[in-house]
């Protein structure tokens, strides 16, 4: 049983988003002064903020950032990942994969509206219950500690914003019904910044699970500094180091897969997380669910007795080779023949053919049912069901560690970058070259991070995601940040288009 996250579910993430309007319903209770207004109550309330970083399928958009559609935007985006089309049609959806592969992406994109909005629907929640906290009967030092942990929430939304569409509105008054302009991209980092300082020295300063902390808001603060350059012009890597130093209490777990397993809750390493617990009505984690093969179940369970499979999400041909051998993290990814349980004989497909997992897609408007390595990073066991119980990792202590020996060796110390490099090499099972260089803390941060969202956000920083790779040409800058929906600025004429699109 997973003891830290029920204990944590049942104080304050007893709601799910499987109610996502988070506008008028939540507003009647607001004002209705009915509820909201002792510690319980307001706990509850607290946990539907934190509820709201699993994301929601409303009808209107899935906007899961375990998959659909924001986790695929920013996948397929990056070098990492691609969505084919497979023979016969399936996953063409209307091109939407194709565009983020190609960069040819529209502003009547749909994963680009999901993404858009998981973001501000995640806003307008904490929003929400920052306007009903103050409302509430709780003394002022109560409410100033519950808000801080709320800013927190919304400047990681902030920080998604910023980083995937740059000139966004700041909203930061529930009550406000005026229709927002666009802050530029060098607003929206200054407001991110000024919440996160502000802040820090209030939030809890004990290692709390899954809980916006002082350690979150520095490693977030490392973050925003790390892509500084790219968000304003400026870099701002000294800083990076300074806020990285102040995050502490955790440790790198021997085991890198640690981090992954179901019961991953046991990490020492992990720092940020989404609770998942399908038992208690989580949804939207079921990314696993959609990489593999269907008939990958039989290579999971005797009986077959496992989620079947769309066969959706793909590893581009290179990532799998990129990695050394010996590497421990090449187990992220699932390559080869795959056998059945039960029969230990190589499974088969319904034409004959095995299920074999190859690099190469042949055809990415026609690619057939084995190609492309999948991934397989987090834990995979027979009886799960399509939900998966694992929660989602969004921060890690290794990130801290790669980020310092990145921006050292920015600042030309790459001998002070080594022991950073080293941890995350020996755990890898792999010993540290004599010379550390960018395109080396490149390739580090491609193998450790894999399929954890980080990819388009480190392309854009080390400059390769405007240069050709596979299946796609020259990008344009203009398109290091996505366009604002269509429809978005349908209903806001105060918008403006991002520029270029």
């Amino acid at each position: 049983m997973k003891m830290k996250k029920i204990i944590y579910i049942s104080l304050a993430l007893i709601f799910t988003m499987s109610c996502t309007k988070l506008d008028e319903k939540l507003y009647d209770k607001v004002a209705s002064v009915e509820y909201g207004k002792t510690p319980e109550e307001i706990k509850t309330i607290v946990g539907n903020a934190y509820a709201s970083l699993r994301g929601f399928n409303d009808g209107i958009t899935i906007s899961y950032p375990t998959g659909e559609y924001v986790f695929f935007l920013n996948e397929i985006a990056s070098e990492e990942a691609c969505i084919a089309t497979k023979v016969g049609g399936g996953w063409y959806d209307g091109g939407v994969y194709l565009e983020a592969q190609k960069h040819t992406w529209t502003p009547a994109n749909r994963m680009i509206l999901a993404s858009w909005r998981y973001c501000f629907e995640g806003v307008s929640k904490v929003n929400s219950v920052i306007f009903q906290v103050e409302e509430s009967n709780l003394s002022e030092e109560q409410k100033k500690a519950i808000n801080v942990e709320l800013r927190g929430i919304r400047a990681y939304y902030y920080y998604q914003l910023l980083d995937m569409f740059g000139n966004v509105p700041i909203v930061t008054d529930y009550k406000n019904a005026e229709l927002p302009a666009n802050s530029s991209r060098k607003q929206v980092f200054e407001f991110v910044e000024s919440e996160l300082k502000d802040i820090v020295n209030e939030l809890p300063s004990a290692t709390i699970y899954a809980r916006f902390t002082q350690n979150v808001a520095n490693a977030l603060l490392g973050r925003l500094y790390l892509n500084a350059e790219v968000f304003t012009g400026t870099p701002r890597w000294q800083d990076c180091i300074n806020a990285c130093k102040k995050v502490t209490n955790y440790i790198l777990e021997p085991n890198y897969f640690t981090n992954f397993l179901i019961q991953n809750e046991v990490s020492k390493e992990n720092i940020f997380m989404i609770p998942y617990d399908s038992k208690s009505g989580t949804t939207g984690n079921y990314l696993q669910s959609m990489c593999v093969q269907e008939y990958q179940k039989f290579a999971i369970s005797r009986t077959g007795n496992y989620p079947g499979s769309p066969n959706g999400l793909l590893s581009q041909p290179g990532l799998y080779s990129s990695f050394d051998n010996n590497d421990v993290r090449k187990k992220s990814l699932l390559e080869g023949k795959q056998i059945n349980l039960s029969t230990g004989k190589v499974i088969l497909l319904d034409d004959g053919t095995e299920l074999n997992y190859t690099e190469a897609i042949g055809d990415i408007n026609a690619a057939n049912a084995n190609e492309g390595v999948r991934m397989y990073k987090y834990e995979v066991k027979d009886g799960e069901g399509w939900e998966r119980d694992h929660d989602w990792v969004l921060i890690r202590y290794s990130e801290i560690l790669l980020m310092q020996a990145e921006c050292y060796i920015r600042l030309g110390n790459s001998e002070l970058a080594r022991p950073f490099v080293q941890q995350i090499r020996s755990r890898a099972g792999l010993s540290t070259p004599a010379t550390l260089d960018l395109n080396f803390i490149n390739n580090e941060l491609k193998f450790e991070f894999v399929y954890e969202g980080h990819r388009r956000t480190d392309n854009i920083r080390f400059g390769d995601y405007f240069r050709p790779w596979w299946n796609k040409g020259v990008t344009s800058a203009y398109r290091g940040i996505f366009p604002i929906p269509q429809s978005v600025l349908e209903k806001n004429k105060n918008l403006i288009q991002n520029p270029g699109y």
